[in-house]
């Protein structure tokens, strides 16, 4: 369908520019079915409204949208101001210190648009729970900065339980986001190894280091870097234990809660599931919380597991009760996905 004016053709001809591909002029005037000529015309509107729009010639030129010396006016079509306003209300859950910015700006947003706009909006409707992990943007921003610079980046980093901090020296790699919270992946110049760093207990230092050259991750891919570490694994992405039990519950019941696990049906009382997590201690746990009867298929590791777990148990339910806890164990220190040691390597 042609776009019907020249306004809203404007409009999706500035949010094609805006992918940062080149855009061969015969596509273009395809794609918005209107004349070479038109497009040329529109080109120079939009440079004169300010847009940087570069031009390449030849049977392979086109244009391309650059940056500008000047803020042309901002242009959107519904669809961005659509996303723009979600975008700006799901701000708290990115775990970035910026939902009162965001919220600043869906209001001004919200004054200029049109009412057909609004009425879509608000039929989506729907609230975000405050992340308690925000990080400062000037921490983000810092912390990208280095990593964009390749330099080496020292801070100061706060214990799990906040109490102290200690002075870490990185070369910083990756900064990413999952589950509503940021990560730095820095090669820990200290302790010779890949880290995972949380900002939010981060401070960086006034000045980084000299520049270093970018170490090759050991899985190539940060994501799968990312969710490998997190799964207790070195580099692949899957759990370091493995194992298949039968669990006298129907497979209706288990599969909503069997995360990346897979569920069998053994009739209508009973189902296979095959699960992973960091150690057996924690897989057979984790197979507990069915609560039902279970019957280990393998590996033998996880019916020792089992035994494991049932003498701990056995020794919790006999021991006297206590008011003060316990200073935290090896194993806690070792294993917790906050802590500062383990096969995680997460800092």
């Amino acid at each position: 369908m042609a776009v019907s004016t020249t306004t809203s053709r404007l409009l999706t001809l500035l949010s094609l520019l805006q992918t940062g591909r080149e855009w061969p002029g015969a596509v273009l005037a395809e794609r918005l079915e209107i004349t070479h000529r038109t497009v040329r015309r529109d080109i120079d509107r939009l440079r004169a409204m300010g847009y940087s729009i570069g031009a390449t010639l030849g049977p392979d030129g086109g244009y391309r949208l650059q940056a500008g010396s000047e803020l042309p006016p901002l242009l959107f079509d519904d669809e961005q101001v659509v996303a723009l306003a979600v975008a700006l209300q799901a701000a708290t859950a990115t775990g970035a210190g910026i939902a009162e910015a965001a919220l600043r700006a869906l209001t001004t947003v919200r004054q200029i648009m049109p009412s057909r706009l609004r009425h879509r909006l608000d039929a989506l409707s729907f609230t975000t729970l405050a992340n308690p992990a925000a990080v400062a943007p000037d921490v983000l921003i810092a912390v990208s900065a280095a990593t964009r610079a390749r330099e080496v980046l020292r801070f100061d980093y706060a214990s799990h339980s906040g109490e102290d901090t200690a002075l870490r020296t990185v070369q910083p790699h990756h900064l990413v986001t999952a589950q509503g919270r940021w990560y730095l992946v820095a090669w820990d110049l200290d302790r010779d190894d890949w880290r995972i760093f949380r900002a939010d207990r981060m401070t960086p230092r006034a000045h980084t280091g000299p520049r270093f050259a970018a170490r090759e991750l050991p899985a190539g891919d940060v994501a799968e870097f990312v969710a490998a570490r997190f799964k207790g694994a070195d580099q692949a992405d899957r759990w370091p234990c493995t194992g298949r039990a039968i669990l006298h519950r129907p497979a209706t019941e288990v599969r909503p809660f069997a995360a990346d696990g897979t569920v069998e049906p053994l009739g209508p009382d009973r189902c296979v599931l095959e699960a992973g997590s960091w150690s057996w201690i924690g897989l057979a746990a984790s197979l507990n919380r069915f609560d039902t009867d279970i019957e280990v298929i393998g590996p033998s590791e996880l019916t020792h597991a089992f035994a494991q777990l049932a003498a701990r148990n056995a020794a919790t339910a006999a021991r006297p009760k206590t008011t003060k806890a316990p200073a935290t164990g090896a194993f806690e220190r070792s294993r917790h996905p906050d802590s500062n040691r383990g096969p995680l390597h997460y800092e």
